[in-house]
């Protein structure tokens, strides 16, 4: 998994290339922890995601939940194999997809 960050106007923009799953996921936790307690704004742009797993989903999960306390958090860009992941799992629910 490729991730690059762009930090814009207070927003963090990681922008996601490749598969979310048991290898890669870790790797999106720790970006997302270096942000630190600074992060306000996080959007995940999801163009590059061709497939999530359940080690995918839990990193959204703690990400939103931290992001619920010191700011907000969005996807972007989700493609329909991985949104229909989320609608069955009911993470189209918890998480904002734009």
């Amino acid at each position: 998994m490729n991730i690059s960050i762009e930090n814009t106007n207070g927003t963090t923009v990681l922008k996601l290339e490749g598969r979310l799953d048991t290898t890669t996921a870790p790797e999106l936790e720790k970006a997302i922890n270096n942000e630190g307690e600074a992060l306000k704004s996080l959007v995940l742009d999801f163009q590059g995601v061709n497939y999530i797993s359940s080690a995918g989903l839990r990193v959204l999960l703690g990400a939103q939940k931290k992001m619920n306390t010191q700011g907000s958090m969005e996807l972007i860009n989700v493609n329909e194999d991985v949104m229909d992941i989320f609608e069955m799992t009911g993470f189209a629910d918890i998480l904002v997809i734009k």
